[in-house]
């Protein structure tokens, strides 16, 4: 057997053995996480506002992250500002990491007002103004949703003090988007007001963060206006290779319908801009259809991963990889399960899937703990200290789990982490014979990670953030000293 196969086996004899345990379990305020692998070095309770998108940035000789926000809830719309005394709706949480067992934080910009979606500030992306070929070099730039109304960017140069540089307005239902330092190009997930979907492209030019350029609106035929029939499923986040790998892979879906589209970058910059479907079809390369069980919110590509088992091969040695990760959005279960697939793209006209994972739902009892459970999102970051190695995956009251990917057709969980609740964890409801029945869980939202190997998770249910790192056996298979 060999190694790897020894550690997989060592791992699943410890969670079979656990099981019973962690079925068990209750999680009440004050209570430890849970924990396999992963240890806790730092918290932030970010003001106990409901998180998005972690982005963490190296900025001179320290680390910061800049942390994005739903909108607030029914009870509490606006959350006090420790630091100002005031209400303010939710927006970004700009906080210091450099010491990750003590963070501190600097800064709440607050976003749109409203509730849920429907306010805060969800997304962020962070481009040094030296690296952007127009920008400041003195600049540090935050690109950021504000609601679902416009795209915003500030220069968070410094951080505690962010200056707003321009707004794309006119929107609605903006999302997750995806920004390339070194070009400027950003695939801006918008909702404009004459397309026939919530969310689709836009292609914008922000080389110059002060002047935007607008290259063209991009989805799929049947989306866009004028056209007619049943509308494809709305787009939920793009990840781009840059020039050099000259693609770009779109996650269309949430949990239902989903597509990973696999399209032409060079194409969709220099083709044609008129959205007609003829012109909407000329960058894409392929599409891959899921099931209408399960939607595509995080597609992030690992193009040559070297296959160990096909070493000795004569074709077909490395792979090209894309990690789908499904959304769970129905609390308890209330849907089909949302999942981790790997997809094999090599043959890019050809896209299979190759392998999937889940958490085991009576590992933990996870259908009866409260609020979703299922996968979410995984870190983007692909920093050398875990990228083609190990994923994490934000799976909601399931915590973080770490991925094991260096044989993507036989990914292995090696760890997890659960944080405790708190006094500020929200509660989940579902109807039962029309009544509302509502339980405090952790709900894991997004997850990043640093070149340093620090891993970031923030919670929905506004438990914070939570600063993490492996341990025993998992720091091994990242090969982190």
């Amino acid at each position: 057997m060999s190694g790897r196969l020894k550690l997989a086996a060592c791992f699943s004899i410890y969670f079979l053995a656990c099981a019973g345990i962690a079925s068990a379990q209750q999680q009440v305020i004050g209570g430890a996480p849970e924990a396999l692998n992963m240890k806790l070095v730092g918290t932030s309770d970010l003001q106990a506002r409901s998180a998005y998108q972690p982005t963490i940035h190296h900025q001179g000789d320290r680390w910061i992250a800049y942390i994005g926000h739903h909108g607030g809830s029914d009870e509490i719309p606006a959350p006090v500002n420790l630091q100002t005394g005031k209400a303010e709706p939710n927006g970004t949480s700009i906080v210091d990491v450099t010491d990750p067992s003590q963070p501190r934080y600097l800064r709440h910009l607050p976003g749109q007002e409203g509730k849920y979606e429907a306010g805060g500030a969800q997304m962020v992306r962070i481009c040094d103004g030296k690296a952007l070929p127009k920008g400041d070099r003195n600049a540090v730039y935050m690109l950021r949703t504000f609601g679902g109304a416009a795209h915003e960017i500030w220069n968070v140069a410094d951080p505690a003090n962010p200056v707003l540089v321009t707004r794309i307005a006119g929107l609605k239902d903006t999302h997750k988007n995806w920004w390339e330092c070194d070009t400027g190009i950003a695939f801006l997930v918008s909702g404009a007001p004459d397309w026939r979907t919530r969310r689709m492209t836009q292609v914008y030019d922000l080389s110059d963060p002060a002047h935007p350029q607008k290259i063209r609106d991009f989805g799929l035929p049947g989306q866009e206006p004028g056209s007619t029939g049943a509308v494809p499923t709305e787009l939920h986040g793009p990840i781009s290779t840059g020039p050099s790998g000259n693609r770009v892979y779109f996650g269309y879906g949430t949990n239902k319908g989903g597509i990973l589209q696999i399209v032409d970058r060079e194409k969709l910059l220099d083709g044609p801009r008129e959205p007609t479907p003829d012109n909407l079809r000329i960058p894409e390369i392929a599409r891959l259809t899921m099931s209408a069980f399960n939607g595509a919110h995080t597609v992030f590509p690992m193009p040559g991963m070297p296959i160990a088992e096909f070493a000795k091969d004569k074709d077909g040695q490395t792979r090209d990889i894309v990690m789908i990760v499904n959304e769970a959005i129905l609390n308890e279960c209330n849907e089909p399960r949302q999942m981790v697939w790997f997809a094999d793209v090599t043959v890019e006209k050809a896209p299979m899937m190759i392998s999937n994972y889940t958490v085991p739902e009576a590992s933990g009892s996870f259908c009866s703990r409260g609020g979703r459970f299922g996968a979410h999102s995984s870190n983007e970051s692909m920093a050398p200290v875990f990228y083609k190695k190990m994923a994490f995956i934000a799976f909601f009251n399931a915590g973080v789990r770490a991925l094991d990917i260096g044989d993507p057709y036989h990914p292995v969980e090696v760890g997890y982490f659960i944080p405790a609740i708190t006094a500020a964890t929200d509660k989940r409801c579902v109807k039962i014979d029309g009544q509302d029945r509502c339980k405090v869980a952790i709900q894991t939202n997004n997850v990043e990670t640093d070149e340093r190997g620090y891993i970031y998770i923030v919670d929905r249910a506004n438990t914070g953030l939570h600063i993490l790192e492996l341990t025993g056996p998992a720091r091994a298979v990242a090969g982190i000293q």
